[in-house]
């Protein structure tokens, strides 16, 4: 079988093809809109906006992906730091980042060739207080 001899791109090509796109709200504005989720029920679209948000941390890589970046001189990362110490593929990388961008927690700057990462300022931070028990 041909996806046997490469998993990953095959992963991420079936992924790309078969899995709907989802139209989230940016986490950034997930605090204007939901109270944590302790204080009060949560509306049947704020608890989709919220999981789908958890559902991009939810990855070990993805984690990972956001630590490096965090640890990284001036809190930014080349996408050529990943692939070594994640021991993922370039698609596999491009993958993770691709959700976490479109989740709203890493920011792209094209610089050349190359893609620089950063994190969204207090992105993190609004994900932690709707789930914060006060």
């Amino acid at each position: 079988m041909e996806c046997a001899a490469n998993i990953d791109n095959c992963q991420y090509l079936w992924q790309s093809i078969h899995v709907p796109v989802l139209e989230l709200l940016p986490v950034r504005d997930l605090r204007d809109c939901c109270a944590p989720i302790t204080r009060e029920p949560v509306s049947a679209a704020n608890a989709a906006s919220l999981a789908a948000s958890l559902k991009a941390l939810a990855d070990p890589a993805r984690l990972r992906i956001l630590s490096i970046v965090a640890a990284s001189e001036d809190q930014e990362t080349c996408v050529c730091n990943f692939t070594e110490p994640l021991e993922l593929s370039q698609p596999t990388v491009s993958h993770h980042l691709k959700v976490l961008v479109d989740a709203g927690f890493l920011e792209r700057e094209k610089r050349g060739t190359w893609a620089y990462y950063r994190i969204v300022p207090g992105s993190l931070d609004d994900v932690a207080g709707l789930i914060a028990t006060v």
